[in-house]
């Protein structure tokens, strides 16, 4: 489905963006990932803008949830200068690595633009036709044109500023390319939005001439990829329509994130943390850190900073920032040894289990079935996904050399990936099974044998689950085009595999529907789990059904608690 453009750049426009970008970063995160091979081949670039840019996002829906469970009335949201500022404090807190820590200070400076122009902008929501925003005392796109391109340039020149040693070839390269061409151009936000996307563009194909060792791989920047990947987002948000990928095709890329190399025989220690202190103790940790290592970026401000360098000496690293301020968040990695945690004194780890299953349950029911089956559970509760943060914590408490993650939602793809690159970084087995789901999840979890070898434990579970098509049947929440026509507020929908089937006005006439449908090409068990909402003689019904319709096929039943939708159906 098209992206609906949005006229102005604001509060929704920032949503959408977020949205868009992290979407779109999940899909490039692999590809990133794999060509990161420089200053340090640690494989992370894609996962790290991924998560700076899904902490960013979450803080967004975070500003606009509070206005719909709080006074503004009906419709009404934040202003383009509460949703820009807490894109930036999300991106400023989530920050990881040399590029996450770049691509938040980009965002940083451009929200201080927008939250400078869009004081008195409020986001409202219209009915079937999109979005608008509804200006009180600001005029329209095109005259917001200009503040767009402010902020476009805000953000090159203060992330440059941000790099204690900044090199051409780079990110920040592609992002000053990008403030140029917009600059240039004339006409409204998408105008510029465009001009900008291209101007990176073309900058990003140009890096291995800037950098040798870009030109002895032959291909572009993996830091200056992801920054056009997030301004790609920015042209769809703004017209509706994706714009050209960015340049291609290369093998690896050479990713110095505006920094100078530290290469083989750099610094072994990569040194994160936010920071609260002054300015001028910032200043003056700046220099410290300099003078202990590489790679150092510092951004953020108004008291809150996040700090990244690259040091033989993390100890020295952490207490400059004791010596500034009060660090927290304290991330320390040996490049090539994961994650070095300051927790725990001295005492010897606590040996680890061979194997388990990480899953995330849409309910309480759900929890307990995925619990008794021995899995560790992830609780999603409706309309609250879990972050990528929260799954790979999840991985790490389960404590085992090899893990199996179910997501059991196809939204959930990107975001458990992440979770699991973070988690392999750090020396843990972690095989992911696309689960769409929760019954596909118990097929899996039905076959899961921990005493056999890992990858022939991950084939059985992953054919289980491929072999277990899925249905839900829910309640529309308002008007939309769906695969099977329209849908009204109110009305029953019947999924099958992700897509409207049925469309109904009854619980159990549509659930019976999308069962037929479903056995009409086989199947030998049916799993039906049921909602706090569905109604009591829903099961009882659909058992009845396979029962006499259907010959030798079996029916379990189980409650799913708040998990969403009325009824969940599986079947294998």
């Amino acid at each position: 489905m098209a992206q609906v453009p949005q006229r102005f750049f604001d509060a929704l426009a920032v949503r959408t963006w977020c949205g868009l970008a992290l979407s779109a970063l999940g899909r490039a995160r692999e590809d990133i990932d794999a060509i990161n091979v420089y200053p340090v081949a640690d494989g992370d670039t894609g996962t790290n803008l991924y998560l700076t840019v899904e902490s960013a996002a979450a803080a967004v829906e975070a500003v606009f949830s509070g206005h719909e469970a709080g006074d503004a009335g009906p419709g009404r949201g934040p202003s383009l200068a509460e949703a820009a500022r807490a894109m930036a404090h999300g991106a400023l807190i989530g920050a990881r690595g040399n590029s996450g820590t770049i691509l938040a200070q980009l965002l940083r400076g451009m929200a201080q633009v927008l939250a400078e122009r869009g004081e008195g902008t409020r986001a409202e929501e219209t009915g079937n036709e999109g979005t608008r925003a509804e200006e009180t005392g600001i005029e329209g796109a095109r005259t917001e044109a200009p503040e767009l391109r402010r902020a476009l340039r805000r953000a090159a020149d203060s992330a440059r500023q941000a790099v204690a040693h900044p090199v051409e070839g780079t990110v920040l390269t592609v992002a000053s390319a990008a403030a140029d061409a917009a600059d240039r151009a004339r006409g409204g936000c998408d105008a510029v939005a465009r001009a900008a996307y291209e101007g990176a563009r073309t900058a990003l194909a140009a890096t291995p001439g800037q950098l040798p060792a870009l030109e002895r791989a032959g291909v572009v920047d993996a830091g200056g990829h992801g920054l056009v990947t997030v301004l790609a987002a920015l042209v769809e948000t703004l017209t509706g329509e994706i714009p050209a990928q960015a340049p291609g095709p290369y093998t690896r890329v050479g990713d110095t994130e505006g920094e100078c190399p530290s290469g083989e025989g750099g610094p072994a220690f990569e040194v994160i943390y936010l920071l609260e202190a002054e300015d001028a103790a910032v200043a003056r940790l700046r220099q410290r850190l300099d003078a202990l290592g590489d790679s150092l970026v510092v951004v953020g401000g108004d008291g809150l900073w996040n700090v990244h360098v690259h040091v033989d000496d993390a100890g020295a690293a952490v207490e400059a920032g004791v010596e500034a301020g009060r660090p927290y968040r304290i991330r320390i990695t040996h490049f090539g040894q994961g994650d070095v945690h300051t927790t725990g004194g001295g005492r010897p780890p606590r040996e680890r289990a061979q194997r388990a299953v990480v899953a995330v349950v849409p309910g309480e029911g759900l929890a307990g079935l995925y619990t008794e089956a021995g899995a560790r559970a992830v609780l999603a509760r409706p309309g609250e996904p879990p972050a990528s943060g929260e799954l790979a914590e999840a991985v790490r408490r389960a404590h085992a050399r090899e893990v199996v993650l179910l997501p059991n939602d196809a939204e959930l793809r990107h975001t458990a990936a992440a979770a699991a690159d973070q988690v392999r970084a750090e020396g843990v087995r972690v095989a992911l099974i696309p689960t769409r789901s929760a019954v596909q999840g118990i097929a899996a979890l039905a076959v899961h044998e921990p005493g056999r070898r890992f990858d022939e434990d991950v084939v059985a579970m992953t054919s289980a689950a491929g072999a277990t098509r899925y249905a839900e049947v829910a309640v529309a929440e308002r008007q939309a085009w769906t695969t099977a026509g329209i849908c009204q507020a109110g009305d029953v929908l019947g999924l099958v595999d992700g897509d409207v089937a049925v469309i109904g006005s009854d619980v159990t006439a549509t659930a019976t529907t999308v069962l037929d449908r479903m056995l009409a090409a086989g199947g030998e068990l049916v799993t039906l789990v049921l909602g706090d909402d569905a109604p009591e003689e829903v099961a009882g019904h659909l058992e009845t059904r396979v029962r006499e319709a259907y010959l030798a096929v079996d029916t379990v039943v189980y409650r799913g608690g708040r998990q969403g939708s009325l009824l969940l159906i599986g079947v294998e």
